[in-house]
């Protein structure tokens, strides 16, 4: 290989940092990552508010929305399938665009990742505080830390264990409820006679509130399908690599597809859109207790609290390893970076450590500080989206040209659709640009990310004048 071609500095940071970890994943515990991924309380919970907005049409706007994440899923995977890194998306960007770049997406994603763990805590003792009245939630909170702590600072198999069980709870949950739905649909489930199409025509129509409900009810859509990108991060320290992300992406399509699309289709099919159950305890809470399943309320009290528990320890997972990464390539405090059997466990601790304090603030600064953060959040996910699209589209053209071998997954058409995909993120930053509760949303991201991104310039310039200049 030419001095001019070979691989600068910042990519050859990438293996070394995962050569530290160990590879304790078997497949099954990628399948059931990237599956639980799917299936989260965004879309227990989060859901009913689009079905208030669009009515019926959530079904489309969950499609359109499905749609998109299948193309950045699809670019992701072709990328982590050709590289698999544990600083997955942020290890692609640094390659592509440079420094910064990786730097601004990886931390970005540790924050989202860091206060969504807070705030997954605070609902899942939410649920048993219901149980136990009195007791205080802070404590369960710190419960649950403690236990996922021991989870992953363990060796990495025991985060997969847990990942797969809860995983396959959530799996088993939404399959029974998607066989009820279904037969009710029918007129064949004992007790229920078959709506028809009275829920999805009558009451205001497919339509209700017009093209400003489907608005509403689409970014509502886009925002629940977080946690598909894990299945990268963890990818890197499975048996397979390479052989794991790219099964793990292929079937990601169906999944969708699945759960999501055909739940809602279920849901507005069997439960008029406008019942107040559908945003006060959640649709499918609203659909069991409509076809009189005793005991509606407790079930998804336990789904939700599994899914909870789940997003939990895989966002300390994540975050832990994004930290990782990003320290072995010279974009943040060394000590984060230290590998202990296999397990960064400093980085699992401050992670920890930071949902917690999220945690505290929502005592502490429930009307100040704490809706702060949780706008500063709000649309970081889209700005990681963009990364991967504008990533994808640098770095396919280098692996035609340099190592077609390596692209196991390919992008369906490209560029065409890369190009569409980041036109359909573009459009949902003007969307929310228009609508009052998503407009500081993204102010408040956008903020975040113009502050990291001109920290990771000035480092990068500070970096390249420390190296000297090939000759």
């Amino acid at each position: 290989m030419s001095r001019t071609s070979a691989p600068p500095p910042t990519e050859a940071a990438a293996p070394t940092a995962d050569s530290a970890l160990t590879h304790g994943l078997k497949q099954r515990h990628l399948s059931m990552i990237a599956l639980g991924g799917v299936i989260g309380a965004g879309l227990f919970v989060g859901s009913g508010a689009g079905i208030a907005a669009a009515g019926p049409s959530i079904v489309v706007a969950y499609a359109v929305s499905g749609l998109l994440v299948m193309f950045v899923m699809r670019m992701l995977g072709e990328m982590s399938a050709a590289n698999p890194a544990s600083g997955s998306f942020s290890v692609h960007a640094e390659r592509a665009i440079g420094p910064w770049a990786g730097f601004t997406a990886g931390w970005a994603f540790w924050v989202l990742l860091c206060v969504a763990v807070g705030l997954e805590g605070i609902g899942a003792a939410q649920i048993v505080t219901g149980w136990l009245p009195g007791t205080p939630e802070w404590a369960w909170v710190a419960l649950f830390m403690v236990i996922f702590l021991g989870t992953n600072l363990a060796a990495v198999k025991n985060f997969g264990e847990f990942e797969f069980w809860f995983a396959a709870l959530k799996v088993v949950a939404i399959t029974l409820f998607l066989v009820l739905g279904v037969l009710a649909i029918l007129g064949v489930l004992p007790g229920t006679d078959s709506p028809g199409t009275s829920n999805l025509t009558g009451d205001g129509g497919f339509l209700p509130n017009g093209s400003e409900g489907l608005i509403i009810g689409l970014l509502a859509s886009v925002f629940a399908y977080g946690g598909l990108e894990t299945v990268t991060i963890a990818a890197a320290e499975s048996e397979n690599p390479v052989q794991g992300v790219a099964k793990a992406v292929r079937t990601a399509m169906w999944r969708i597809a699945v759960f999501y699309i055909g739940s809602m289709a279920v849901i507005v099919t069997l439960v008029p859109w406008d019942d107040p159950k559908v945003t006060e305890v959640g649709p499918f809470y609203a659909m069991l207790d409509h076809l009189g399943i005793g005991g509606a309320a407790q079930i998804m009290n336990v789904v939700i609290l599994v899914a909870l528990l789940s997003a939990m320890n895989a966002n300390i997972y994540g975050s832990s390893r994004m930290a990782c990464s990003l320290v072995a390539r010279g974009q943040g405090p060394k000590v984060l970076g230290k590998v202990s059997s296999g397990v960064p466990r400093n980085a699992v601790l401050v992670s920890s450590v930071f949902g917690f304090l999220c945690v505290l603030l929502s005592y502490w600064r429930p009307d100040d500080v704490f809706p702060w953060l949780l706008n500063m959040i709000g649309a970081v996910i889209l700005v990681v989206w963009i990364f991967i699209a504008v990533s994808q589209l640098i770095l396919r053209r280098r692996l035609e040209r340099e190592a077609p071998d390596r692209l196991v997954v390919r992008m369906w058409l490209f560029p065409s659709l890369t190009i569409v995909a980041l036109a359909a993120m573009a459009g949902i930053f003007v969307l929310m640009l228009r609508q009052p509760d998503t407009r500081d949303q993204l102010l408040a991201t956008g903020a975040l990310t113009a502050v990291l991104i001109v920290t990771g310039l000035i480092r990068q310039k500070r970096a390249e004048r420390r190296t000297p200049a090939a000759d």
